[in-house]
């Protein structure tokens, strides 16, 4: 398709609508790519706002990686908000790239960023505003190929009839590979249908048309089974075997406007072995790749003198796990480049890896936030989902806080897990109150945030066989808090929607059937389904029932072992037997210790890949780094179910403060 600029009809639109800057483009370290007959056009769209959808890393570092290829471009989109989009399609006018606002069908590859479950609705509006059919059965032709990846790909079921391709795992090198294949499928003129099956043959690419779901009697899956002979019958998911052979981005955007996490970011590691079994970002990223250190101060260092940033965040899924944390900030806040003006935040901490050291390093320059997450209020319910820290752990990290000149801390938990008793939920008040306590040691007026979520069983987590709790149970347990904390008025109270939670259930837990429910939802209305403003429940279980669905047989009901779920077909690498075993121990309250520091209990991502741990230091952090690279052999597998005793991103869209309420 010929590619024109519609920037002269976008221009005309952005006076009628709030915070025009979403729509421009121009941010330092944006590209202008020059297309060519010869080249592969990627459109990356990030499902939401312009303000939640730049700071994405994912999408940043394979903005650079295909415009570093020679023969792919890559520009970017995001949703337009309510008041754009209106008078879009009064004007008949399309989705549209930032870079050289050409037309999101004028490119050959549409790519998705699948970050939450709730932006699914968002991706079929964007594929129905570039002007394409929204199924992809009724894509022929030239039309660009419609592909998403991310974590939420990994039950990609939901979406299977919208989306022609998922990649599974880590995007750095597949995008490549499908670049060279589309490049191939060009030369040899093959059609649409022989473009896909030779997609296919990608490893951890899915494509979800060459796969048949069938269907026992009682509505349970029987299998899902290719339907074309060669295609395999089980997709992997993708893994970057060394962080360290892929610094990106190595240009961060900087916007022209207010965004989330507007903030110099610095991925130090990916993966994590802790083995919360809630945590699906946990499991599927397995293994634990560390940056070097050396490396980090580089990107660090460069990043800042071109961005001119004043805050870092060095970030990971357990930032004070990265083995040369300490090393890292001492860098940062020494670096004579910085002067000490530069801060640095952890978006992501545990709090039995927060010490004082790391707080005194930080509050050199400025106290960014601090957020912990005990996610359970007993030590009972954390050996439930391994989360393997004590009270004097949370309460150690919250002194070294208070102690080091913080007023202010957050704390994150979750209700609804399995076993949870009435008791668990009161805990969490409790240890929220012996917070307040320790901030009144050092300041006459600390502030302590506990929030709290809804729990949603994920795909490929222990937990993908647990029942989720109902929104009227979740409800009943946040007033139990709301009664727990009255009264207390340095305490602060938010909590996740429990019918948003819902929602969320309905799309990450369903089969393939769920994808009549997102079209229902978007077809009445339904976008922007993470924003609280726009969320509405009965869209969503007025959809079920004009499908025949029922919330109880997708979200609330336990699934038994030998159950075909509707992602089996698909791997992160873990053995299901593994996870089968985990959620038993979960059951009885046994605890797995952290596999980067002991003998390997055989989840199946290192012997299976012929993967290992690559970390910075070869002993755990609190041992200190080194800030040398070094890669830690997988011993023999051997699973250990141990006792272990003690040891020593949405809306919220309720807030209520304890203040007052004595």
């Amino acid at each position: 398709m010929e590619m024109h600029s519609l920037w002269p009809r976008i221009e005309s639109l952005l006076a009628g609508v709030s915070k025009p800057a979403r729509y421009i483009g121009c941010e330092e370290g944006a590209q202008l790519p020059l297309h060519s007959p010869e080249s592969i056009s990627w459109l990356l769209v990030y499902p939401d706002a312009y303000e939640i959808g730049l700071p994405n890393q994912g999408l940043q570092i394979l903005y650079e990686i295909l415009n570093e290829h020679p023969f792919a471009v890559a520009e970017r989109a995001y949703a337009p908000w309510i008041d754009m989009e209106a008078l879009m399609r009064a004007e008949g006018l399309p989705l549209f790239s930032l870079e050289n606002h050409y037309s999101a069908a004028s490119f050959d590859v549409l790519a998705f960023n699948l970050s939450a479950e709730l932006t699914y609705t968002n991706v079929l509006n964007l594929i129905d505003l570039s002007g394409i059919p929204v199924r992809s059965g009724e894509r022929c032709g030239e039309l660009p190929l419609v592909v998403a990846g991310g974590h939420c790909a990994f039950n990609p079921e939901p979406l299977a009839d919208f989306i022609d391709l998922f990649v599974l795992g880590d995007g750095e090198e597949p995008v490549v590979e499908i670049t060279e294949c589309l490049l191939y499928a060009r030369q040899s003129r093959l059609s649409r249908q022989e473009t896909l099956i030779s997609l296919a043959g990608i490893e951890g690419v899915y494509v979800p048309s060459l796969y048949e779901v069938v269907y026992r009697r009682d509505g349970l899956i029987e299998s899902v089974r290719p339907n074309i002979a060669g295609v395999r019958e089980r997709v992997e998911k993708r893994t970057v075997a060394d962080l360290a052979e892929w610094p990106y981005p190595k240009h961060q955007l900087v916007p022209l406007t207010e965004v989330v996490h507007d903030r110099m970011n610095v991925e130090v590691f990916r993966g994590c072995t802790r083995g919360c079994r809630f945590c699906q970002a946990g499991m599927i990223t397995r293994p634990v790749r560390e940056r070097p250190v050396a490396q980090v101060r580089q990107m660090v260092s460069e990043g800042l003198a071109r961005t001119g940033y004043d805050e870092v965040a060095l970030t990971s899924l357990s930032s004070a796990d990265f083995s040369g944390i300490e090393q890292s900030i001492g860098d940062i806040i020494g670096d004579p480049m910085c002067s000490g003006q530069v801060s640095v935040s952890l978006p992501s901490l545990r709090v039995d890896a927060f010490t004082v050291g790391i707080a005194s390093e930080i509050q050199k320059v400025r106290r960014t936030g601090l957020t912990f997450a005990p996610d359970g209020g007993t030590w009972r319910m954390r050996q439930v989902i391994n989360k393997l820290i004590s009270e004097d752990d949370l309460f150690g990290a919250v002194e070294a806080a208070f102690s080091q000149g913080w007023r202010r801390i957050k704390l994150y938990f979750l209700i609804g897990l399995p076993t949870e008793q009435d008791e668990d939920v009161i805990a969490i008040a409790e240890l929220a109150k012996s917070c307040v306590e320790i901030g009144l040691r050092y300041h006459r007026n600390p502030t302590v945030t506990a929030s709290v979520g809804g729990f949603v069983p994920k795909p490929h987590t222990p937990f993908q066989w647990f029942g989720q709790n109902s929104a009227d149970e979740l409800r009943r347990k946040v007033g139990i808090l709301l009664g727990a904390v009255k009264g207390v008025r340095q305490l602060t109270l938010r909590w996740h929607d429990p019918e948003a939670s819902l929602a969320e259930g309905i799309a990450s837990r369903g089969d393939r059937r769920v994808g009549a429910v997102l079209e229902h939802v978007w077809r009445h209305g339904g976008t922007f389904q993470e924003w609280s403003e726009r969320f509405e429940l009965k869209r969503w279980t007025d959809a079920m029932q004009a499908v025949g669905l029922s919330v109880e047989d997708v979200v609330y009901r336990e699934r038994s072992q030998d159950e075909v779920l509707p992602w089996d077909h698909l791997s992160s690498g873990l053995h299901r037997d593994f996870l089968w075993g985990e959620w038993q121990d979960a059951l009885v309250g046994a605890g797995q210790p952290d596999c980067r520091w002991t003998p390997c209990y055989d989840c199946g991502v290192c012997t299976g890949y012929g993967l290992e741990h690559v970390v910075a230091s070869a002993l755990p952090p609190a041992g200190g780094s080194q800030g040398t690279l070094q890669v830690l052999p997988s011993p023999p597998p051997t699973r250990i179910p141990l006792h272990i005793a003690p040891p020593s991103h949405r809306v919220l869209v309720s807030e209520v403060s304890a203040k007052g309420q004595g």
